[in-house]
């Protein structure tokens, strides 16, 4: 099932995806907690993800795949290469993500983030996919303007307000693996204003969800609503105040936004 979170006349709702009309997530209306059926334009999405008790841990990969590492002249890693985000970097599917004034390479990402289910510590490869609620889209967008150097790589190129749009569903784990390949054969696809301009697979990640979920809980405990962004393949390009960018998973859904100027 996809679920969603979403704000209509002033009231937060949860929502499910209604495919009782038309089965198409393009289509398809929106089935509110309180019986209503809403047409997509109708709310205000929010990110997909239940309320946690704590902070949540936002863990990003970086250069997960090969083909991303090459097209921007690193060398891929031999250790997974993280970063840590905080919360006031999400925003929903169709809002708005702000490029500074002055800058000249603002990239989008587009990423499948992993939502875990249950608590996990020194968790196996092989039981990995047990600990994952659900999956979710992400735009991880990068300012590599303010990329200095390893010893300073990544706050402000990747934690800033609005720039980590994500969703619109989050969808339970159960659904994305019981299809063909699960979660590590899932196409992506990245379209500006329209315009096809990354494509890629899950299956090219260097690090796979089960090995990173084993790393990380290896010296760490993830908690519930915890996320894992995984990584984005090759075909990132500069993203200008309108653009319309879509970041699309198979299986997963299809997250909207549009770059707007800040001054």
């Amino acid at each position: 099932m996809k679920h969603a979170r979403v704000m209509l006349d002033g009231q937060l709702h949860d929502a499910t995806h209604d495919a009782t009309h038309d089965a198409t997530e393009q289509h398809g209306r929106l089935l509110l907690d309180d019986g209503r059926r809403v047409e997509p334009h109708a709310v205000t999405w929010l990110p997909p993800l239940v309320p946690t008790p704590r902070p949540r841990t936002i863990l990003a990969l970086g250069l997960n795949y090969a083909d991303h590492a090459k097209e921007l002249a690193f060398k891929a890693p031999e250790e997974p290469l993280v970063f840590v985000k905080g919360e006031s970097t999400l925003i929903g599917h169709r809002r708005f993500t702000e490029r500074p004034a002055g800058v000249e390479n603002m990239h989008y990402e587009c990423e499948l983030a992993v939502v875990i289910g249950r608590t996990a510590r020194r968790v196996r490869q092989d039981d990995a996919y047990d600990f994952v609620g659900g999956y979710t889209v992400a735009n991880d967008y990068a300012i590599r303007d303010y990329l200095e150097n390893w010893y300073r790589p990544n706050l402000r190129v990747k934690n800033r307000d609005t720039c980590t749009p994500i969703g619109p569903w989050r969808v339970d784990a159960a659904d994305v693996h019981g299809l063909p390949g699960g979660p590590m054969a899932r196409a992506l696809k990245t379209t500006v204003n329209g315009k096809l301009t990354q494509s890629g697979n899950t299956r090219d990640m260097i690090f796979g969800i089960p090995w990173l979920i084993e790393y990380f809980t290896s010296f760490m405990t993830l908690a519930p609503g915890d996320l894992i962004l995984t990584g984005t393949p090759d075909g990132v390009v500069d993203c200008q105040p309108r653009d319309v960018v879509v970041t699309e998973i198979e299986g997963v859904g299809a997250l909207q936004n549009t770059i707007a100027l800040r001054a």
